[in-house]
């Protein structure tokens, strides 16, 4: 209990080093001892690179130019916002939230461990206690403490819609070693992973899509620019989009975010950390980490968002397992490239509008940094697409291009999450709510949720 103080003296004296988390999976890997920031050689080099780390107009209205020293690091940024405002859970009390972290709570697992839906009460909350996800994070070494301990800095500091919210922490010690657990705002909708890939899910309309990823982008424009000090996400994929209620999205998993370089610094060299298929290649073969990196990730998340297929898939042929590389074939100036749309869709999107997020996707993508695009400019670029709304898109029978396993045998927790999901939105749309843009997004999901889902 209450372990974060003693921290707190560790991270201000050393500062350039920086939380950081869980390797890049599978080939392509290069590992870099953790290392401060890399400094310019020349000015000329010093101009260049501080364009190619994205350094914009802070909310200052001036550019970030002034010496190392005048920007306060997170940590200290946490020490004024955040270690007010987040609460500290006792161990015993997320016992009980989550019924001694029962298997039927469990809503999500992965390399950092488990998250499971809670019930905690909160000063000011409803009676019956409020919903939560908790994360259960593994301590069986030091890395997953050094994830736990950048969360609580970076969104103990952050505040944006498009974010999601942390609550509190735990950090408490019992038979089995240091416990180590956050606690987050629940949300109801899952991920965009989830419903991109799963067919358990209705078929996300294509409106829909884009005003998901424009809140992602928003969200790691606010990263990038909203603060004092940069923050590079490093993590940025679909399964790291949560959805709201209402399809909003929110960044989650903060665990391998990273303090940007500072003004008189080109880029931030370390480890390399994130997943494969969604880190940018310079990152990948380098270690240097600038904004740019996170901007990369995000045209690999445009082009699944176009397809509904994942950046990686090796249930697919050997020539369409690498998304990257299968979508070259059919560029978006092409006759043929409409055959990497999402077959689901059945049409349903605009034609010019898949073809301008394919180009956008491609700037994301360029092999250079310093030719990819804000994460301001590649927002403004999906208001545009936004504007679009004509569906006249082709239809196309085959179903090579959706997710190439259908849900068999006996309903999972997670198929009876999805068909309680389906009736709650059909009533809402029985109910008519199209008084204004929210209630319309609410209308077109469900409409996609009235057709029968394919087995």
């Amino acid at each position: 209990m209450g372990c974060l103080g003693r921290f707190r003296s560790k991270i201000r004296a050393g500062k350039g080093k920086r939380p950081h988390g869980r390797p890049v999976r599978g080939p392509g890997a290069s590992f870099t001892s953790e290392a401060t920031c890399s400094t310019a050689s020349s000015s000329a080099a010093a101009t260049s690179q501080s364009q190619d780390s994205g350094a914009t107009v802070r909310p200052g209205g001036s550019k970030s130019s002034g010496s190392a020293s005048s920007a306060r690091s997170i940590p200290e940024l946490y020490e004024e916002r955040g270690a007010s405002s987040l609460r500290e859970f006792g161990l015993r009390e997320l016992h009980a939230a989550t019924s001694d972290f029962s298997r039927l709570l469990k809503i999500g697992e992965g390399g950092f461990g488990s998250v499971y839906k809670g019930v905690v009460r909160l000063p000011g909350g409803p009676a019956g206690g409020t919903v939560v996800a908790i994360k259960r994070l593994n301590t069986s070494g030091h890395q997953g403490h050094k994830q736990w301990l950048a969360e609580v800095h970076f969104l103990g500091v952050v505040e944006h819609p498009n974010l999601v919210k942390l609550i509190g922490y735990c950090a408490a010690r019992n038979e089995r070693g240091p416990q180590r657990l956050l606690v987050y705002e629940f949300m109801t909708n899952k991920t965009l992973d989830d419903h991109l890939f799963n067919r358990a899910y209705p078929v996300l309309p294509w409106g829909v899509r884009l005003e998901i990823v424009f809140g992602a982008a928003q969200g790691l424009m606010y990263l990038h620019e909203g603060l004092e000090i940069q923050i590079i996400y490093r993590d940025f994929k679909a399964s790291n989009v949560l959805l709201d209620e209402e399809f909003r999205p929110k960044l989650s998993d903060f665990g391998l975010a990273r303090e940007g370089p500072s003004a008189d610094q080109t880029h931030v060299s370390t480890a390399v950390m994130g997943t494969y298929g969604y880190a940018a290649p310079d990152y990948v073969a380098t270690g240097h980490l600038t904004t740019k990196s996170d901007v990369w990730s995000f045209g690999v998340v445009l082009y699944e968002i176009l397809t509904g297929r994942r950046s990686m898939d090796k249930n697919r042929p050997k020539n369409e397992q690498k998304l990257l590389e299968w979508v070259k074939q059919y560029p978006a100036g092409s006759k043929q490239f409409s055959k990497i749309i999402d077959t689901r869709l059945e049409g349903r999107y605009s034609r010019q509008g898949t073809r301008e997020i394919a180009k956008l996707a491609n700037t994301c993508l360029a092999k250079r940094s310093r030719d990819r695009p804000t994460m301001r400019q590649v927002a403004d670029s999906l208001k545009q697409v936004m504007q679009l709304k004509q569906l006249d898109g082709e239809s196309v029978t085959s179903g090579g291009n959706s997710p190439p396993h259908d849900v068999q045998g006996k309903p999972t927790a997670d198929d009876i999450a999805v068909a309680s999901a389906r009736r709650r939105m059909l009533h809402l749309a029985a109910l008519g709510e199209n008084g204004n843009s929210i209630a319309r997004r609410r209308f077109m999901f469900m409409k996609a949720a009235a057709a029968p889902t394919p087995t």
